[in-house]
């Protein structure tokens, strides 16, 4: 912090010298696009009238900034991280042409009323079409979780708008799925450093079809399983419980722990759908995904 004073007294003296008053250089009291964003190759001496070396001064400072206001703070803490631009949809996961959209609405058919017939967070969700069952998406985070540990995982869920439309091509089980990639760490399969830690809910009540879900709670609703030879391995390759899925990779082996890869919403390969989800809840942060990006929100 020492040096961020130094610096910011030298670039003063500069400006100054340079007959700038440094109302001209930011504001911290107004919004600004802070010097180092070029735009349509104007270069910064064109654009404010410093000298290179007054360019280069303020790249040393944002450096400094980013390296002083930032760290690596573990996304299942109790803190507000996994960043917005972190979020999106996961290339190497997806299949087909699904849409996955940060989008307004849905709000109720036109017969809904009250707290379920608007998002439950903001105005936007998480648009999500597919096809078909040869279709897939997933839109999650590859950053911000990765190395976080599995079994530090107590609460997860969502809201979801279904549609009595998907109940027809896929039965009111035909719902988006939660998923992390996972590295089990099992005694038994040393070498085995990737799974899919999927949960699927369980069958939808009719009750909210056409508007917005009640949370829906992964760790007491529909099951879990693991893909790969880890659900052979844990016994869970096709159905467990939230508690017997996380007691069968807590076998506490010298390979360590298992962590996180990442963190996603996903649907398909298996049924047509058409909906959204909204209020991704991992542990202490609730996911509010809006059209203008995703934001983290503390449970209260």
């Amino acid at each position: 912090m020492s040096q961020l004073l130094q610096l910011l007294r030298v670039i003063y003296g500069g400006v100054r010298r340079a007959g700038r008053s440094p109302a001209h250089v930011w504001s911290f009291s107004r919004p600004h696009v802070w010097p180092f964003n070029y735009l349509e190759g104007v270069s910064v001496n064109a654009r404010f009238g410093v000298s290179r070396g007054m360019a280069l001064a303020v790249s040393v400072l944002a450096a400094i900034v980013t390296s002083t206001l930032s760290g690596s703070v573990s996304a299942l803490a109790d803190t507000n991280q996994a960043s917005s631009e972190h979020w999106g949809v996961i290339a190497r996961n997806t299949i087909g042409s699904p849409v996955v959209d940060l989008r307004d609405g849905p709000y109720g058919s036109y017969d809904k009323t009250g707290i379920y017939a608007r998002p439950p967070y903001g105005q936007g969700s998480l648009g999500i079409t597919v096809a078909d069952n040869t279709e897939k998406a997933e839109f999650g985070n590859e950053v911000d979780f990765y190395g976080d540990p599995v079994l530090g995982l107590k609460s997860v869920g969502f809201r979801v708008f279904q549609t009595s439309e998907n109940v027809l091509l896929g039965g009111s089980a035909n719902l988006p799925n939660i998923r992390f990639e996972i590295d089990p760490n099992l005694t038994s399969l040393p070498a085995t450093n990737y799974s899919s830690l999927v949960w699927v809910p369980a069958a939808f009540p009719t009750t909210y079809e056409n508007q917005w879900s009640p949370y829906i709670d992964a760790t007491t609703n529909g099951h879990w399983f693991l893909t790969g030879a880890a659900g052979g391995a844990t016994g869970c390759a096709a159905s467990c419980t939230w508690a017997q899925i996380k007691s069968a990779l807590d076998d506490s082996g010298s390979t360590g722990r298992p962590t996180i890869h990442t963190a996603a919403v996903s649907k398909g390969r298996d049924n047509a759908w058409v909906g959204a989800i909204d209020g991704l809840r991992i542990n202490q942060n609730i996911y509010d995904f809006e059209a203008d990006g995703v934001r983290a929100r503390r449970v209260n």
